[in-house]
């Protein structure tokens, strides 16, 4: 398949001396994107908040200027150096420095290192793939290093906190096809039915983390932390013995003000969700379970918006603001 001598793109830029930092769609060549072994035909990205921060600026998220921005991008190789892929092979990228370091998926072709791309998973298709994207596959690592780490779920249920957001979203539909019950923590009570539909057997609100003592009765098994702060110093406070508590996020505040006890009374675990950077071997076993016995059964109906490159920036803006409702496709390579 031949490639276009310019296309499109969603180019974020920091040049003090020529505007300062600014974003939005460009036309690029292929000779403007990081080198790679892998040049995809991009068909769909996805939002996620890194991208929100990165595309406003409103985080410092890139490493260097310019790059394309998305952390997430799926589509069908067009040509490579690897003889690992060839053209045609549906293939995915989420993370693995896009958007920070490297040009990412919010352009209609992109061109990646061979070591991060995975072969699309028989059981997912590319649109799938992307409704999953950065976040279900964060989700998905939060619940396998708390079943590496012996969660059960006769420990307890497992909360969610920043339940109407995509990884809030998407853990309570993968967790609850895992065979745990689910409680989702969330501020939006209009969405309680949203909730439940994706597999949340109660929702409860934000005051249900408000306990400041360093023990409290042992309410769930573990859980997903989203927002940081005083919730998850609470849900650590609120974890059955042994059980785990997973943190990939920081919407409300990176701050942890807790005590030992949880871990030294209790045996309670916190482990740390990084994304970005997981291991290959590792970032295979999540999609392998994400194709598999983990995949949710409604992931069109997390699907709540599907926007094309130019409608990037009032998504952005929506997300800032706190109007996160499950996930945002970006649909590039795939016609209306």
């Amino acid at each position: 398949m031949s490639i276009p001598t310019r296309f499109r793109a969603f180019r974020i830029h920091g040049d003090d001396g020529h505007g300062g930092y600014r974003s939005g769609l460009e036309s690029i060549a292929l000779d403007d994107l990081n080198p790679g072994e892998v040049v995809v035909k991009t068909a769909y990205s996805s939002v996620n908040y890194k991208d929100a921060l990165a595309g406003t600026g409103q985080g410092k998220i890139l490493r260097r200027f310019p790059l394309v921005g998305g952390i997430d991008v799926a589509g069908h190789v067009v040509a490579s150096t690897d003889p690992a892929f060839k053209e045609g092979d549906a293939v995915l990228v989420t993370g693995s420095g896009l958007s920070e370091t490297r040009d990412g998926g919010y352009a209609e072709y992109a061109r990646l290192e061979s070591k991060w791309v995975i072969a699309l998973p028989a059981g997912l298709t590319l649109r799938e793939a992307m409704i999953l994207g950065t976040a279900g596959f964060t989700a998905a690592l939060g619940l396998l290093r708390m079943v590496e780490n012996r969660q059960t779920p006769d420990l307890g249920p497992l909360a969610v906190t920043g339940a109407t957001g995509g990884v809030g979203s998407l853990a309570i539909a993968i967790f609850r096809k895992a065979g745990y019950e689910v409680h989702a923590i969330s501020g939006k009570p209009e969405h309680a039915d949203y909730l439940k539909s994706l597999g949340a057997s109660a929702v409860l609100g934000r005051d249900a983390l408000s306990t400041t003592r360093p023990l409290d009765s042992a309410r769930f098994g573990g859980g997903l932390d989203n927002v940081g702060g005083p919730m998850l110093a609470s849900l650590l406070a609120q974890t059955a013995p042994y059980g785990n508590v997973a943190s990939c996020g920081l919407a409300a505040s990176p701050e942890l003000h807790a005590t030992v006890m949880p871990f030294i009374i209790r045996g309670v675990s916190l482990l740390g969700v990084a994304s970005a950077g997981t291991a290959r071997a590792i970032r295979d076993e999540v999609w392998r379970r994400l194709a598999g016995d983990w995949k949710p059964d409604r992931l069109e109906a997390i699907c709540t918006r599907e926007v094309g490159l130019d409608g990037l920036p009032e998504v952005f803006a929506g997300m800032l603001a706190g109007g996160s409702l499950g996930r945002t496709l970006v649909r590039i390579g795939v016609p209306a």
